[in-house]
């Protein structure tokens, strides 16, 4: 099976996350979207970060009931912080019938030379990149594609604060973690 990989910290997984994963899942040769949830970033800072198991668990509400989308905890197991080509070692060892894809914004894709072994990443995986408003996507890789996919003009940085200043998120969080989201106040602080 094809299997695309979208990876994230998901700090929380909002519409815009699942809006792309689900076009990626219908609009290309990829069979199934696996939401990696990254318990550490490398080039993101550590604090300000949910709780792994929470941001896992509310990715997993977030895409329950949906064939083609799954969440998976590979990075847990591994060291870290999180570097793409390891998971991807590691995940082509557990599963030598899969072919794994990355799915990658453009903007991301644009900074991949300072990515652990990017050349590896480059040579040995076929790439699916989803444009970003700033970010042209050119690309000299005969293993990628660009997509239009629809994009919102949400971030997880923005949700965060809109909780933390008391606004509402309805609409930018899925309905299944919204409420748990508010009751557990998190990102309160």
């Amino acid at each position: 099976m094809k299997i695309g990989l979208f990876f994230g910290s998901f700090n929380p997984i909002h519409i815009g996350h699942l809006a792309i994963a689900e076009f990626v899942a219908n609009n290309t040769n990829v069979q199934q979207v696996w939401l990696v949830v990254s318990p550490q970033n490398p080039f993101k800072p550590s604090n300000g970060l949910m709780n792994e198991y929470d941001r896992l668990h509310f990715a997993s509400k977030a895409v329950e009931g949906n064939p083609l989308l799954k969440v998976t905890d590979v990075e847990f197991k591994l060291h870290k912080p999180s570097y793409t080509i390891d998971t991807l070692t590691y995940l082509q060892k557990q599963y030598p019938q899969h072919e794994f894809v990355v799915i990658i914004g453009s903007d991301s894709f644009q900074n991949l030379q300072q990515w652990k072994n990017y050349e590896k990443l480059v040579s040995d995986y076929e790439f699916i990149i989803y444009e970003r408003p700033g970010f042209k996507a050119e690309i000299s890789k005969e293993k990628a594609q660009v997509l239009k996919a629809p994009l919102l003009e949400i971030s997880a940085t923005m949700i965060r604060q809109q909780i933390r200043s008391g606004k509402s998120v309805r609409y930018l969080l899925p309905d299944s973690i919204l409420s748990e989201v508010i009751d557990n106040q998190f990102f309160r602080s």
